[in-house]
């Protein structure tokens, strides 16, 4: 069960900061008050599509918040933890966190432990 929860993780984690290297602070230009709800600038986009768009949309949002709400130096480790998930390699690291790798790892495990309890905890996982 443990390793379910980690592929879970990691999963949500790499697609978490896919979603958030992606946003954008004003995604919307002025519309035609006829089309402002419209979810899909797409013609192509089927209803199941939007719909999973907009799922996605809001799981990343509270994945978003529940990392923000986090102290550091676990918040800087998650953030690292997924942008090493999200490109496939394990060559990010940050000043914040510690040098040693025996104490680096500690705070990444925690960190790790702290996020798998915040996203059961708020229905993600």
């Amino acid at each position: 069960m443990m390793a379910d929860a980690n592929m879970i993780l990691d999963d949500l984690l790499a697609r978490y900061h896919g979603w958030a290297r992606s946003y954008k602070a004003n995604q919307q230009v002025a519309q035609d008050p006829v089309f402002r709800h419209a979810r899909s600038g797409r013609s192509w986009d089927s209803t199941a599509d939007v719909i999973e768009d907009e799922l996605m949309g809001s799981t990343m949002e509270a994945i978003d918040f529940q990392i923000s709400e986090m102290k550091d130096p676990h918040r800087t480790a998650v953030y690292f933890l997924a942008r090493n998930l999200y490109t496939g390699r394990s060559v990010w690291l940050s000043k914040r966190l510690p040098e040693d790798p025996v104490e680096r790892g500690i705070v990444v495990a925690e960190a790790r432990n702290q996020i798998t309890r915040r996203l059961m905890n708020a229905g993600i996982m």
